[in-house]
């Protein structure tokens, strides 16, 4: 039986969302059983490639970190607040939050200039940005 919308009943866009595609490595764990049973019910099998060996482990540490900032502190309603948070979430990760390497420089970012003096500490004025309702906080120099 075919459900049609159910916005009346605040379940999501359309009940008959299913998955299409499933990605996973090369693992000698998955036996070609386990691809056929997906490929019976309509789920197309996707490998990572072979030449990426920390793909899994960067791709898992965004997961990750995504989980833990933000969506276990969100209360996501529909798809189409999931896909704002998603982007905010990025453009934060990506933009501001630093990350652990050198000088925990931001990704898409130089690094900036190290504060040497007494001088420059006495004339800081940090700014706060709250993005996603106060959930990522963004800190910068207002000088």
């Amino acid at each position: 039986m075919r459900r049609g919308p159910l916005r009346d009943r605040g379940q999501g866009e359309y009940a008959d969302c299913r998955a299409r595609f499933l990605i996973r490595d090369r693992d000698g764990k998955f036996i070609a059983l386990f691809d056929t049973i997906l490929a019976d019910v309509g789920i197309e099998v996707v490998l990572s490639g072979i030449p990426i060996p920390r793909m899994n482990s960067i791709m898992e540490r965004w997961v990750q970190t995504c989980r833990r900032e933000l969506l276990d502190r969100t209360l996501i309603w529909n798809h189409r607040h999931l896909l704002h948070a998603l982007r905010e979430f990025e453009q934060f990760y990506n933009g501001h939050r630093p990350h652990q390497g050198i000088a925990n420089a931001r990704p898409l970012h130089p690094l900036l200039a190290p504060i040497t003096g007494p001088g420059q500490i006495s004339r800081l004025d940090i700014r706060k940005r709250h993005r996603l309702g106060g959930i990522l906080h963004e800190y910068q120099n207002g000088a």
